[in-house]
């Protein structure tokens, strides 16, 4: 055999056996190669039911304030903006002309009181019939309470603040001439205040006294507040068919101010054994919703219910249990039963408890 017969047998058997020991299948012995996914783990943790509504901040007292007795303004006691305690007066109305009522007045009664005297001492004389002591008894009576009557309203002719609050807006000047029918002021509580919402009225049956509504106010971004419910309208609203519900929320740094918009969360449930996973693990479709979860090495589709969602995470009622692996990124790449390499990250709100 000649060099160049030797040179061509040899490259044949060096082919024949590079085929011989080629695989017979792909990288994993001829399955599909596994698919990089991010996983978490389902936990458990406390979940609440809640009625989300908006509404607006109300004071528990607030009143426009009118004078008892007619007159000119002639004295403003307070300042705009200001707290008061309550029974702190407010406006003084001239009173010069009740005063000399009152004088005459006095002076009238105690002129009836010495005429009782001396009639009691006549019938004691047996100089005057009773008929003349009933009379004078009479007199004397009539004549204390017209003082009573014009002292009363030489009282009232001081305005003063019916309950402790904030001074509003003054709707009268000096020199103003004012009676039962002039507003003055605004006068409002400060703490507690009244976080008032309306609800559909599907939610009938879970709205009642004491419990718990948290709710934020557009002026203070960040910041929550906690009310109970202690008022909830037995009638419907019509036409919208919405019932008014008002929860008292404390507030000694007087930052809640009536008028405010803000929007509320009433607790109707609590679910202290609740399966949570990321919401990012969930797929909707028009039929519900599904996870994929990791069993043995490979990826299941399953249908779950969807329970209370929460920034950044939703309750399972079904389908998923707690420690179960979920996929929370690479979800678009994956089919039914492909094999995966799960790269577990943490996904868990804080405070939220483990297993």
């Amino acid at each position: 055999m000649t060099p160049r017969s030797l040179l061509v047998s040899a490259l044949l058997l060096t082919a024949c056996g590079g085929e011989a020991d080629a695989p017979a299948g792909g990288p994993q012995g001829g399955g599909p190669p596994a698919t990089p996914v991010e996983t978490s783990i389902a936990f458990r943790d406390t979940v609440v039911d809640a009625i989300v509504a908006t509404g607006q901040v109300e004071a528990v007292q607030q009143i426009a304030l009118r004078p008892d007795v007619e007159g000119r303004v002639v004295q403003l006691l307070f300042t705009e903006g200001r707290r008061v305690a309550a029974g702190a007066p407010l406006v003084k109305i001239d009173d010069a002309e009740l005063v000399a009522q009152v004088a005459r007045a006095t002076a009238d009664r105690d002129l009836a009181q010495q005429a009782l005297q001396r009639t009691r001492q006549l019938v004691t004389d047996r100089a005057a019939a009773p008929a003349d002591l009933e009379r004078a008894e009479a007199t004397a009576r009539s004549a204390a309470a017209a003082l009573d009557l014009l002292a009363l309203r030489l009282e009232r002719t001081t305005v003063r603040a019916p309950f402790a609050g904030v001074v509003g807006q003054r709707l009268v000047s000096l020199g103003d001439y004012v009676n039962s029918q002039s507003e003055l002021l605004t006068l409002q509580t400060v703490s507690p205040q009244r976080a008032t919402f309306s609800v559909p009225e599907r939610y009938a049956a879970e709205l009642k006294p004491g419990q718990e509504v948290t709710f934020r106010v557009a002026a203070l971004p960040g910041r929550d507040f906690v009310a109970r419910v202690d008022f909830v309208d037995p009638v419907v609203t019509l036409p919208s068919r919405t019932i008014t519900v008002k929860a008292i929320a404390a507030n000694p740094e007087g930052v809640l101010q009536p008028g405010m918009f803000l929007e509320a969360r009433l607790a109707t449930a609590t679910r202290a054994d609740a399966t949570v996973i990321p919401e990012e693990a969930i797929s909707p479709t028009s039929d519900g919703a599904f996870v994929w979860v990791i069993e043995d090495g490979r990826a299941v589709r399953r249908s779950v219910e969807l329970g209370v969602r929460t920034p950044g995470f939703v309750e399972i009622r079904s389908g998923v249990t707690v420690g179960e692996q979920v996929v929370v990124g690479g979800l678009e790449r994956l089919v039914a039963g492909a094999p995966v390499q799960a790269t577990e990250v943490p996904r868990r709100p804080r405070g939220a408890r483990e297993g």
